[in-house]
């Protein structure tokens, strides 16, 4: 997975799973849809008006993959659905210096790539996103560098076989499918 996209910075910390998509939008199991849900009550006013100061609302932020997020990033329960409303928005890759453990795991699990960086390098996100509100970045998951709009390479780690989904487009599910043929030699001869 190769991907070059502006950045959007959420500087708040904590944020939790509840204020990624709030309890009263879980009653469904549908993917789907979650995308216009995601950060609701930070997005909309209480007429259910979209606030146009608020990033995710802003349109010059369109279509952008990667969410620079403040520290330690969909800590909380641990709800599926916040991975799925971002993956619906169109994230690709989430950006902090921590996550949620069970958040982290979800991310991975439903397509997102979530990176781990250090302070230096997440205060200079944040200033060249407070710079530039343009500012883009770029992944190379095969390499696991994040390339900063000023040059600056910064290798992450990611677990190899999350990796490997990420890279094949596939879960945990697909990957076993994958292997059906392999899985039915190996039955056959043992």
């Amino acid at each position: 997975m190769k991907l070059h996209s502006r950045v959007i910075a959420l500087p708040n910390k904590n944020v939790d799973t509840d204020q990624i998509i709030p309890a009263r939008f879980l009653k469904t199991t549908e993917k789907k849809g979650l995308g216009k849900v995601l950060l609701y009550d930070w997005r909309y006013d209480a007429a259910g008006n979209p606030k146009p100061d608020f990033v995710l609302n802003r349109p010059e932020n369109a279509g952008a993959q990667i969410l620079l997020a403040g520290d330690n990033f969909g800590c909380g329960s641990s709800r599926e659905h916040a991975p799925w409303a971002l993956a619906d928005f169109g994230f690709r890759v989430l950006i902090s210096t921590s996550f949620a453990d069970i958040f982290l795991n979800n991310s991975l699990k439903n397509g997102l790539l979530p990176i781990v960086v250090d302070q230096e390098t997440h205060s200079k996100l944040f200033m060249l996103a407070e710079e530039r509100p343009e500012a883009e970045a770029g992944i190379d998951l095969q390499s696991q560098i994040l390339t900063l709009q000023d040059g600056t390479l910064v290798k992450f780690p990611v677990d190899p076989f999350a990796k490997r989904c990420l890279i094949d487009g596939v879960d945990e599910l697909g990957y076993l499918l994958n292997m059906s043929d392999r899985i039915s030699t190996y039955e056959s001869m043992h």
